[in-house]
C-alpha cells in the first residue's frame, strides 16, 4: 500500500508540473504570436508608406560596394529606371555622376554620416531626362567605427522640379514686368514732357506776338507737338489693347497699292530736303484680305522710321507677289543703318539706338505685336552706315 501511495504522489506530482509546463509554454506562445503580429502590421505599415510615397528602398555593403535593392516602389511613368550601382551611375550626366560618386565615396569612408542628392536620369534611346532624388545614411558600423551598412531612400521628382522651374519663371516675369514698369515710367514721363512742355511754353507766348507769320510759325510748332503727343498715347493704348486681347483682327478686302500711295502721299512731305521718295509694287493692283487698320499702323511706323533716319539718298516702299498665300510689304532706306547687335533690339519696348532722335522706343516693338496678331512677321536687314530694309510679311486670302 505504501508503494502504491508512492507512486500515485509522484504521478499527480508530475501531472501538476506538466499542467504548469503547458500553461508556461501557453503563455508564451502566445507572446511571441502577438509580436509576430506586432511585426507584421509593422511591415504592413511600413509598405504602405514607401508604396504611397514611391520610395525604393536600398543598402550598400561597404566592403564589396554593391547596391542591393530592399524595395521599389517608384513611378516608372513608362520611362527606364536603371538599378543602383554602375549602370545607375553609368545613366547620370557627367556633372551629376561625379557628384554622386563623391559622396558615396565620403559615406562608405565615414567621412559623412548621411548624404542628400538631386540629380538627373538620362531616359535610354531618348534625348530626355528625369530627375531623382536620394538620401543616405550609416546604420551600422564595426568596433574601429568603420562604417558596414548604408542604408538610402531614392524617389523621382520630376513634378517639384516643373514646380520649382514655374517659379522661378513667375519670379523672373515679375521682375521682368517691375523692370519694364520702371523703363515704361521713365521713358514715358520724357517722352510726354518734351512735346507737353513746347505745346505749353509757345501758347503762352502766342499772345504776346503780333506779327502774322511769326504766329503761324508758333501755330505750326503747337500742331507738331500735339501730333507728337497723340501718337505716343495712341502707341502706348494699342500696344496695350493687342496684348489685352481687347481687339480683335477685323477682315478687310481692299487693293493693297491703293493703301500704300495713300500712306506714302501722306509721308512725302515729311521726307528730308535731298532724299527720294519712291514706291515698287508687283503689280498694280493687288486685292488681298486683312485687317487694314494694323497694316496701315504697321506700314506708317517703319515709314516713320525711315523719315527720321534718312538724310541723303532714297526711301522705297514697294511688295512682291504673294507666295503660298503670304505677301511681303517692305520700307527700304538709305540712312544711318543699323548695328548687327541691335537689328534684333530694336524690337524691344524703349530700346532706343540713338537717344537724340525722338519717339519713345515703342514703334518697331507695336510693329512685331500687331505683325504677330495678322499670324506675320517683321524683319530687319541693315549695314550700318549703308541703310535698312524692313520686310513686313503677312497672310492674305
Amino acid at each position: 500500500m505504501i508503494l502504491v501511495w508512492i507512486l500515485l504522489s509522484a504521478a499527480l506530482l508530475s501531472l501538476l508540473f506538466m499542467i504548469f509546463w503547458q500553461r508556461r509554454l501557453g503563455s508564451s506562445l502566445k507572446n511571441e504570436l502577438a509580436q509576430l503580429s506586432k511585426v507584421k502590421k509593422h511591415n504592413v505599415e511600413y509598405e504602405f508608406v514607401l508604396k504611397t510615397m514611391r520610395l525604393s528602398t536600398w543598402h550598400i555593403d561597404t566592403d564589396t560596394r554593391k547596391i542591393i535593392f530592399d524595395n521599389d516602389y517608384r513611378d516608372k511613368s513608362d520611362t527606364y529606371i536603371p538599378a543602383m550601382g554602375k549602370e545607375l551611375l553609368a545613366a547620370m550626366p557627367e556633372n551629376d555622376r561625379q557628384r554622386v560618386m563623391k559622396a558615396l565615396d565620403d559615406l562608405c569612408s565615414g567621412h559623412v554620416e548621411e548624404a542628400h542628392e538631386e540629380y538627373q536620369i538620362n531616359i535610354k534611346n531618348s534625348n530626355n531626362t528625369y530627375w531623382s532624388e536620394s538620401y543616405a545614411a550609416v546604420a551600422e558600423r564595426d568596433a574601429d567605427g568603420k562604417p558596414t551598412r548604408i542604408v538610402g531612400t531614392s524617389k523621382r521628382i520630376d513634378e517639384r522640379k516643373m514646380m520649382e522651374t514655374a517659379l522661378v519663371e513667375a519670379r523672373n516675369r515679375a521682375e521682368e514686368s517691375d523692370r519694364l514698369k520702371t523703363a515704361f515710367l521713365a521713358n514715358m514721363s520724357h517722352e510726354i514732357r518734351t512735346p507737353l512742355n513746347a505745346i505749353i511754353g509757345f501758347t503762352s507766348v502766342l499772345p504776346d506776338v503780333q506779327e502774322a507769320e511769326e504766329r503761324q510759325q508758333l501755330l505750326d510748332l503747337i500742331h507738331e507737338n500735339t501730333q507728337k503727343l497723340l501718337r505716343i498715347i495712341d502707341d502706348v493704348v494699342n500696344i496695350s489693347k493687342i496684348e489685352a486681347g481687347k481687339e480683335e483682327l477685323v477682315m478687310t478686302s481692299f487693293d493693297l497699292c491703293t493703301v500704300l500711295r495713300q500712306i506714302a502721299e501722306e509721308f512725302r512731305p515729311k521726307v528730308k530736303p535731298g532724299v527720294d521718295f519712291e514706291t515698287q509694287f508687283a503689280s498694280e493692283e493687288q486685292f488681298i484680305t486683312t485687317d487694314l487698320n494694323r497694316l496701315n499702323e504697321v506700314v506708317k511706323h517703319l515709314l516713320s522710321n525711315s523719315t527720321k533716319f534718312t538724310d541723303q539718298g532714297n526711301i522705297t516702299i514697294g511688295f512682291s507677289q504673294p507666295i503660298d498665300g503670304r505677301i511681303k510689304i517692305w520700307v527700304s532706306d538709305t540712312g544711318k543703318g543699323i548695328a548687327k547687335e541691335h537689328q534684333e533690339q530694336i524690337f524691344e519696348r524703349f530700346f532706343k539706338v540713338d537717344e537724340f532722335i525722338p519717339g519713345a522706343g515703342l514703334g518697331l516693338s507695336i510693329c512685331r505685336t500687331m505683325a504677330y496678331s495678322m499670324g506675320g512677321t517683321v524683319t530687319c536687314n541693315s549695314q550700318l552706315g549703308e541703310g535698312s530694309t524692313f520686310t513686313f510679311e503677312i497672310p492674305v486670302q
